[in-house]
């Protein structure tokens, strides 16, 4: 499919934007990549992780403290992926390109594909954030509905309510058929996928292995099948909920927009203003969820600059927010997390009530 077109040229918003925010790093002096906040926290995640993976699998905890224990390590997984795999495939978790590598592969170990993961997320849903047939992050099958363009059926009429357990397989869904389904088919969605080296073929097939010896054959072989099988729907679902549940609130709530191309392929706003109008913020001012989703709560700076690392968020935002209110351009943000939460919920009702 021919993917669309954003008008071409550089609007005065978008050129004072980028000024404000380059002059930002060249008073302050500093580097736009990760810094030792990001680098202690990667280390808090990765020992948080290897110490619950360790403790459940070679010392295996009574049955309640395993429980808890998968619950913890869902959260691990989760934090590890909006910490380090997503500044890496980004390329802002350092300067150096070796190191950005090595923490975007965390997603592979962890069961998904970083060369997935870089052509649906970095390239499609970043450049085409909340349009229908491209952006592959409103596509949850006939199961739910997340934009008004998308075909409406009977069970959507209740969507507002069964929507947490089917966030709750994301994960799963992702580990076990997204990947291999964008694999085979060389398709995101409609997109064609980037064409795979031999190395992109070989990493694909060897993380998988990687990832079902970690997850499932040592687990079975030291903890038998049935505990193992309970300790993993645990993790998965736990991981996949609260995965599901920040992205979708940067994207699919009340005030942000679903734009489609017009006649021509091309679409109304310049980039910058699209991404304003698809994008909101949430619990801002929360230190603790800011540390744990990455700075992915300050979704809209992220995805007007995907290159600074999220640390810098906080202190860019202000800029953003200022020349949007000069400019008269839209910035969505909710105050809090339960804010958002109930935003998307009314904008799940509302999609299951028109057609």
């Amino acid at each position: 499919m021919q993917t669309p077109k954003f008008p071409k040229g550089k609007p005065p918003f978008s050129v004072v934007l980028k000024e404000r925010v380059g002059a930002y790093f060249a008073e302050t002096q500093q580097k736009i990549t990760g810094d030792y906040r990001l680098y202690w926290k990667a280390a808090i995640l990765v020992v948080a992780f290897l110490a619950l993976y360790v403790h459940l699998v070679f010392f295996t905890p009574v049955w309640y403290l395993a429980i808890f224990e998968c619950v913890v390590l869902g959260f691990a997984i989760s934090a590890i992926g909006f910490n380090i795999m997503h500044d890496g495939s980004h390329g802002s978790f350092s300067n150096r390109p070796w190191i950005n590598t090595a923490a975007a592969f965390t997603l592979s170990v962890l069961g998904g594909s970083a060369f997935m993961w870089n052509n649906k997320h970095c390239i499609i849903h970043h450049t085409y954030t909340n349009v229908h047939d491209v952006d592959d992050d409103l596509d949850a099958g006939i199961f739910l509905r997340l934009s008004e363009h998308q075909k409406k059926y009977k069970m959507h009429s209740f969507q507002h309510y069964y929507f947490w357990f089917m966030y709750m397989q994301l994960y799963l869904f992702w580990i076990l058929f997204s990947d291999y389904k964008k694999y085979f088919t060389r398709k995101i969605g409609d997109v064609p996928l980037k064409k795979m080296s031999v190395m992109d073929h070989i990493l694909f097939w060897k993380f998988k292995v990687i990832n079902l010896s970690l997850f499932a054959l040592i687990p079975i072989w030291m903890v038998g099948f049935t505990p193992w099988l309970i300790g993993f729907l645990v993790t998965t679902q736990i991981g996949g909920l609260v995965l599901s549940l920040v992205f979708q609130l940067a994207h699919t709530v009340e005030d942000t927009t679903f734009p489609l191309p017009d006649e021509a392929n091309k679409m109304e706003d310049e980039w910058v203003v699209h991404q304003l109008k698809t994008t909101a913020n949430f619990a801002t001012k929360s230190k603790i969820v800011c540390w744990f989703v990455g700075g992915l709560n300050f979704q809209v700076e992220h995805h007007l600059f995907p290159k600074i690392s999220h640390i810098h968020y906080p202190a860019i935002s202000k800029i953003i927010k200022q020349a949007c209110a000069e400019y008269g351009v839209v910035y969505n943000e909710y105050p809090r997390v339960h804010q958002a939460v109930a935003s998307h919920v009314s904008h799940l009702r509302h999609l299951a009530k028109i057609s």
